[in-house]
């Protein structure tokens, strides 16, 4: 621009300023060139006394450039003021500037125009108008315009199907591309891109086979975009052999390539490969980064999410927002409240973009943190909220006793009119079973029907199981599912076998007990809930018959975990751990606590343990459960006052339910334990369930 305005200056000098060619170049310079400065263009173009359609055009088309279309239309409307008529070139420089839907109603106008001036029969401007449709996501009514256009004109090929493509109507990307090719219209790499990931998301291989092959043979030039999303399509498709071999054999590869490669191995289920192809890249971008975590969070190793992510960190590489959806994500899992904290704040000093999909993942978070007050904070500040904004409140409310709340969110989420689905409506069921509602329970199970059209799931039977079951209504449970309209699966039977416990009903509980056995054959944990069953209703026999069909089929209980997060890091207890480096002092730290309570009065119930052995080696076993050793290792490890957050793999016992009570009114601690099915919020001596879980 600078020798621009110099050799203008020139012009100027010598007296050539009045000259048009040097106005238009000058102008042509500012509008298309990179560097180029469109207020100087406009400066210039004010110098003319009678410009041309020619020079009208370039200053619309460096308004589209800089991405300001309103700047363009305003220049357009200056121009039909002039009494200056647009030409073929005026109008696929103005709907050049519509790529969203945000200038949608801007772009049917200049489409209105279009009609008005006669050009809606041009070849040019029927590809402006398809593409804009396209961007601004208005596939139909761009389809609707290539209907009326030429057939041949590969540009509007691409648009229709790269638009398909954005509205996620994949099968209508691969019908396009049949189409193209009865019609005799020859692909283009742009094309052959497009339907490669349209074929990669119907996991499509049979088509992505055919473009392979029309790739091979010469018709396109290969081209390093081509070749990554040729093995995107074989990885999406499963055939990872193919994708390797594709990658193995590139000349040269980029960012892209690694991390499609890296994308397959995670979607494959190869985990451990997909990370040895990760740390191999020569580079990594946060999309890299991302792809790895989110193959973490998908296989379940939530502590590896947060150490790769300390990595990424380190390498000094931001993070997205969908990044920080799969760290929020591993944080509630592990109930790592203070990382949750931490990712929070950095997305708010780095200026991450925290849209609904983040807010979302903060509340959840939050939540299964068991810190439902800066959940419901996070839900006033959000300005959109959708419908998983609103379930994620319900089912929050709901796992953390708060049955009132979780149904007042269902009322205010009503009357903002967003219709509840049929995961609100689990929360909204899991909300009554855990707060006793039965009477609700019944309502809303009938309701859901007909008010929403919301036909129950097994998932719902399960629900109304565990409701009426919980509360005793074992003989209508059972007669729930004898008339459920499905087969009842294993969390069904779950459901009725575990409020067996509750009532002790053994009757109904071998019954339930069976059915489990027959759908889960292997299922350990079934026949140790028969064996504490028996143990509690004192049926000896029965419990060595279970205990000896056990040791025959060789199954085994779920080792109890409870995972604890301490100063931002997660520690994890099994059930008699001594690995921790602190072991030692946990344990003494145990046995004082044990100690403090028998001085007040504290009885080990040992009625669920069906061992064969002494009442102390009971006591012993229960003492060394997961979930005390994480409380022991908490008191030692925070100030006075500090909650305890544990989270448990299993449904917590009676007896260190017992002891979270104890400890929370002896230390005056708050301990929130997170099991299976709920939360438990311990405090002054009494927890949140009212003892009913």
């Amino acid at each position: 621009m600078d020798q621009l305005k110099q050799t203008h200056s020139q012009i100027i000098h010598k007296g050539m300023a009045s000259e048009p060619v040097l106005h238009s170049k000058i102008i042509a310079f500012c509008c298309t060139n990179k560097a180029g400065c469109m207020n100087y263009a406009r400066y210039v173009f004010d110098t003319i006394p009678e410009p041309n359609v020619y020079i009208w055009n370039t200053m619309i088309k460096g308004f589209t450039r800089i991405n300001c279309p309103n700047y363009a239309v305003s220049f357009y409307k200056e121009m039909l003021e002039k009494n200056i008529k647009p030409d073929t070139y005026t109008f696929p420089f103005l709907l050049k500037g519509y790529t969203s839907d945000a200038g949608l109603q801007s772009g049917k106008l200049v489409h209105a125009h279009v009609c008005k001036f006669g050009f809606d029969s041009n070849l040019f401007v029927q590809r402006a108008l398809v593409c804009m449709y396209s961007l601004c996501g208005q596939i139909d009514i761009a389809r609707g315009v290539f209907d009326m256009s030429s057939k041949n004109d590969v540009v509007s090929w691409n648009a229709m199907i790269s638009g398909y493509n954005r509205s996620k109507r994949f099968d209508e990307s691969r019908k396009f591309f049949d189409a193209m090719g009865r019609k005799g219209v020859l692909p283009t790499s742009v094309t052959l891109v497009s339907v490669l990931s349209a074929c990669s998301k119907l996991k499509d291989l049979e088509t992505g086979k055919r473009v392979h092959q029309y790739i091979m043979s010469g018709n396109v030039d290969p081209s390093l975009i081509l070749e990554n999303a040729l093995i995107d399509m074989y990885a999406a498709c499963g055939a990872m052999d193919v994708a390797l071999g594709l990658f193995e054999s590139m000349t040269k590869r980029d960012l892209i390539s690694w991390t499609v490669i890296v994308k397959g191995f995670v979607n494959s289920g190869q985990i451990d490969v997909a990370r040895k192809y990760f740390d191999q890249m020569p580079e990594r971008d946060y999309v890299s980064w991302t792809a790895m975590i989110d193959g973490y969070l998908r296989f379940n190793k939530f502590k590896d999410v947060l150490i790769l992510f300390r990595e990424m960190q380190t390498e000094k590489v931001n993070p997205d927002e969908f990044t920080m959806v799969s760290i929020l994500t591993a944080c509630a899992q592990l109930g790592a409240l203070q990382v949750g904290e931490w990712v929070k704040t950095y997305i708010d000093k780095n200026q991450v973009k925290n849209d609904i999909y983040v807010a979302n993942a903060l509340i959840d978070m939050y939540f299964k943190c068991g810190d439902a007050e800066k959940a419901v904070r996070v839900f006033k500040k959000m300005a959109c909220r959708d419908k998983f904004t609103w379930t994620a409140m319900i089912v929050g409310f709901a796992i953390n006793g708060q049955g009132k709340e979780a149904l007042d969110m269902l009322s205010d989420m009503l009357r903002a009119s967003i219709a509840p689905d049929d995961v609100t409506y689990i929360g909204v069921l899991c909300a009554c079973t855990h707060n006793g509602m039965v009477n609700e329970g019944r309502i809303f199970f009938s309701n859901m029907t007909l008010d929403h059209g919301i036909e129950p799931s097994v998932a719902h039977y399960g629900c109304m199981v565990d409701l009426l079951g919980r509360a005793g209504h074992l003989t209508e449970a059972l007669e729930l599912i004898k008339k459920m309209p499905m087969e009842p699966n294993s969390i069904v039977w779950g459901a009725l076998l575990g409020a067996c416990r509750v009532h002790k009903n053994v009757e109904m509980a071998e019954i339930a007990a069976k059915e489990l056995l027959q759908l889960e054959p292997d299922n350990g944990a079934v026949c140790v809930l028969l064996c504490n069953i028996y143990a509690v209703c004192n049926k000896l026999e029965n419990l060595r018959e279970v205990r000896n069909m056990m040791m025959e089929r060789g199954l085994k209980k779920t080792p109890g975990c409870s995972l604890i997060e301490m100063n931002g890091i997660v520690h994890e207890f099994v059930a008699g751990d001594q690995s921790h480096p602190q072991s030692e002092e946990i344990y003494s730290k145990l046995e004082e606590i044990m100690e403090d309570l028998k001085f007040a009065g504290y009885l080990c119930n040992t009625s669920e343990l069906s061992l064969d052995i002494g009442e102390e080696e009971k006591e012993n076993a229960l003492n060394w459960h997961s979930e005390k050793l994480a409380i022991a290792f908490g008191l030692i490890s925070s100030e006075p006052k500090v909650t305890i957050r544990i989270v448990k793999n299993l449904r917590i016992c009676v007896d260190c339910h017992h002891v979270a009570k104890l400890v929370s009114r002896m230390y005056d601690r708050e301990v929130i334990v997170r099991d299976r099915t709920r939360f438990h919020h311990f405090r002054s001596g009494s927890c949140s369930c009212k003892d009913y879980w």
